[in-house]
């Protein structure tokens, strides 16, 4: 992955990092918040670049057979979870 990939993944999940988690306050998340990703191409292509960098650390992991991933999703019922959970996990073993 080039290095101008991991920096724009960097800036688009800063503003969603958790870091002081008694001060975090869900109502102050903007539910029509895009992240800056204005563009269904632009969004795609890096949700494509995900996958395949996703796939890469899952590789390394196994082949480590030391560690695992656990992903949870949390949300309302028709939040998205289940389309969300298809397209990101594509490219990934279970």
């Amino acid at each position: 992955m080039k290095k101008s990939s991991r920096r724009t993944f960097r800036r688009l999940i800063e503003p969603y990092r958790v870091t002081q988690p008694g001060r975090f306050r869900l109502k102050r998340i903007d539910p029509d918040d895009r992240g800056g990703l204005e563009s269904e191409e632009t969004a795609v292509d890096l949700m494509q670049q995900g996958v395949a960098r996703l796939r890469d650390l899952q590789d390394k992991l196994y082949a480590q057979n030391t560690w695992a991933v656990l992903l949870i999703f949390q949300a309302m019922d028709a939040a998205g979870k289940d389309g969300t959970i298809k397209h990101i996990m594509s490219g990934v073993n279970p």
